[in-house]
Order: structure tokens, then sequence, then C-alpha cells
């Protein structure tokens, strides 16, 4: 029996808004009907041919309740026999949604996919969830000796874990909006930002601050701690966004005379410390890397989601990887983290950058909320 073998064809993202800023006003299914249509339009995919749309959101609420992805087809004026499930795990979401549709292309349940994401922050703000009730449950708390579960405070405690300094991660965080300055003013995200017409002025991530240096953040006050070390400024932004990823088999990409992007060679998702909650990208990427019999050094460009600076950082430092082939776009702390929309912004940005560059794989990791990661390795096609 032929293994069946699953591709990567596109990966489109729409620009990253800020909050309340250019994208605030749009639906978050008409967010994400956007990257459905640039998806099938650039490509030439009948979007009767898309048997799955696999989507991520977090906050599942309001305006993102119900089921998005099913909507977001709609939306896309795609047919009605188009079904569509979407995914929660957190800041993983849409990396988890990617992951699943190469499962299910493989397993033989599809042919061709549609998997991604969409936030919209400025719609269903973080916090939201606990107006309405305790997420995480008594049982939870009391079993980890705690009265809660945050990433903030989380973060601080990787940043006195790790030894990183205030200076360490200011300095990481203006590195992130320099070298996303760099790769915006040099059209490195242009081959896969689509424009978002009820934001016609929209052309770039909206969330970058030129000129940060390490002497702009150190005015900032810390968020979690008087004397602590994370801020607004060295971590990620609250943002809106949507990304999506077109997912196919080796056959159809060949009859539909398609030129596949990538490959994933394999996926992981382990869970860790959901108190200290961020260090579950360390073990993940371990376990792919093991999975795939690769060594760290393998791997020609990353991408560590930025949700806060001792995140990567951390990661960096456990994991020894070369500095200059970790974020060389710059990331979420940047451009934004349009929570459920960043796996496949990540993917999108990591993907593109390996083609323009013949970056033969690349890793792609989350940290995610309640202590799980995802780490996915890319390998680009021939």
């Amino acid at each position: 029996m032929t293994q069946r073998r699953a591709v990567i064809v596109d990966a489109v993202r729409t620009p990253i808004g800020k909050r309340d800023g250019s994208l605030s006003q749009v639906h978050p299914v008409d967010l994400s009907a956007v990257v459905l249509r640039a998806l099938v339009e650039r490509n030439g995919v009948p979007p009767e041919a898309v048997e799955d749309v696999m989507w991520g959101c977090v906050t599942q609420l309001g305006d993102q309740s119900s089921n998005i992805a099913r909507f977001a087809a709609l939306a896309a004026g795609w047919p009605v026999s188009v079904p569509g499930v979407t995914f929660n795990r957190a800041c993983g979401s849409s990396q988890q949604a990617v992951e699943s549709a190469v499962h299910a292309v493989v397993a033989g349940a599809y042919d061709c996919v549609v998997a991604g994401g969409v936030e919209s922050m400025s719609r269903v703000p973080l916090g939201a969830t606990r107006q309405t009730g305790v997420p995480y449950g008594a049982t939870v708390l009391e079993r980890f000796h705690t009265d809660r579960l945050e990433q903030g405070p989380g973060a601080e405690m990787i940043a006195a874990r790790w030894n990183l300094s205030r200076t360490d991660l200011d300095e990481y965080a203006s590195r992130s909006h320099r070298l996303a300055a760099e790769a915006i003013d040099a059209g490195w995200f242009d081959d896969h930002l689509v424009t978002v017409d009820q934001a016609p002025g929209l052309r770039q991530d909206e969330g970058l601050r030129r000129g940060t240096t390490p002497e702009t953040l150190a005015r900032l006050k810390p968020s979690f701690r008087e004397d602590g070390v994370i801020h607004a400024g060295n971590a990620s932004q609250i943002s809106d966004g949507a990304a999506a990823l077109l997912i196919t088999t080796d056959e159809f990409a060949r009859h539909h005379g398609l030129r596949p992007l990538a490959s994933i060679r394999a996926g992981a998702v382990v869970g860790d410390d959901p108190v200290m909650m961020l260090t579950a990208p360390i073990p993940a990427t371990r376990k792919v890397l093991e999975r795939t019999g690769l060594d760290i050094g393998d791997i020609g460009a990353f991408e560590v989601n930025e949700a806060f600076a001792s995140v990567p950082l951390a990661w960096q430092a456990e994991l020894k990887a070369d500095p200059d082939r970790v974020n060389p776009l710059g990331g979420a702390i940047a451009v934004g983290h349009p929570l459920g929309a960043s796996g496949a912004v990540l993917a999108a940005r990591l993907l593109h950058h390996m083609r323009r560059n013949g970056i033969a794989l690349g890793l792609q990791t989350m940290c995610e909320g309640g202590g799980t990661a995802n780490a996915t390795v890319f390998e680009l096609a021939d």
C-alpha cells in the first residue's frame, strides 16, 4: 500500500492590525473569508474542491462564538457543501489546525483542506472569559497549590529561572522591532500578505514601532510585579488578524498544476508545568527533533512565538540554537499576536522565508495557555 503524502501548497495572511486599529471594525468571520478567498484565487483551486476548513480561534465568545470556520467558508462565498471545524489549543490553535489537516490528508480522509485561524482581539479582548466564570476550576488550582494560572507571572518565573535580566529582555524586544522593520522595508512579507478591502490603508503589520531601543523600553513600568522584568514593551501585542494554508495530497497538487511550498516532516505536542505555563516549547522541540532524528543545528530557521521575550530567550538558551536563526524576521513583540491566527501567521512567515533563502528545514513552536506547546518541522519542497 502506497503511503499518502501531504504537501503545503501555499500560505497567506492578512497584515496584523493593532488593538482598536485598522482591522477592529472587520468582523472576524469576514476577516477569515479574506484569506480563504485569496488562497484559492492565488492557486486556481475551485472552492468546491476544499473538503474542510480547519480553523483556530481562541476566545470563542461574542463575534467569535459558534463555529467560526463554517461561517468563514460561507462568507467567502464558497459552496454550502464546504464544512468547517474550529480548534482551540490556546495560542497554538491554528498550528494544531495545520497539523490536524496534514494528519487527515495522510490518513485518506481528505485530498484538499484549508487550515489556519483568526482572532479579533479588539472585539473579544483578553480576560473576557473570566468575566463569566473561572476557566480552570478549583480542583486544578488546588492540585498546583496556586490561586491563579496566568501567563504574565509565568513569564516572570521563566526570566528568573533562566537568569534573564530586564536589559536582556529589552534588547531582545528591540531586535524584534528592528528585524521586522528590515523585513517590511525589503518586501519580504509581500509574497504572502493579502489586502483587506474593508481596511484599504493597511498594507503592512500595524504594530511595528520603528526606532525602539532598550533605552526607550526602559521607561516602561513592569506589568506583573513592582520589581519585575516583564512589561508591555517586551511582550506580544494585542492584535487582530487571520492566516490560512492550503494543504493537499501531492497527487492533487500535480493534477491541478500546483507547485508545493513545503511538507511537514513531523509534529509534536506536549504538556509542561501549567503554573510557569510557557516552557513547553522546550520539550516540544526536543520531542520533534528526536522524532525526526535531527539535531538543532540541522534546522536553518526557527519561529518561536514571542509571547514574552523570556520565552524565546529561555528556549534558545536551553536548546543551544543559533540566535541568528531564531525569529530572523522579528515576531509578535514587534507585529502582534492575534491568538487563533498566530500559528498560521508564523507558518506563512517561516515557509516563505525558507523558499526565498533556499532553507531546507524550518521549525516552528508556540507556547500555549495551560502549559502546552506544539512544535512542527517543515521541509522545503524540491
